[in-house]
């Protein structure tokens, strides 16, 4: 069950802070709707790589259906960081 709370709660930012885990952010609602939702930095780092991910995959996707130049394993592991 998602962890709601308004946004008056912050007031005491500990309370609230301490129900934030991996995979359990805390919404907040200003006026009774969803604004802001808190998570955990482990959670935010690991959707920050999805999304890196996803969108070299996209582009390579794309790159593949243009008919573009393909990438030799030296690049391929340069650009990751290998």
């Amino acid at each position: 069950m998602p962890n709601i709370k308004p946004v008056s709660d912050l007031r005491n930012y500990n309370e609230v802070l301490k129900d934030i885990a991996v995979g359990d952010p805390v919404f907040l609602t200003k006026n009774g709707r969803g604004k802001y939702a808190i998570i955990d930095i482990e959670e935010y780092e690991k959707n920050q790589a999805t999304i890196k991910l996803l969108s070299n995959l996209m582009e390579a996707e794309r790159a593949i259906k243009t008919g573009d130049e393909w990438l030799t394993e030296e690049q391929v592991e340069g650009d990751l960081g290998i």
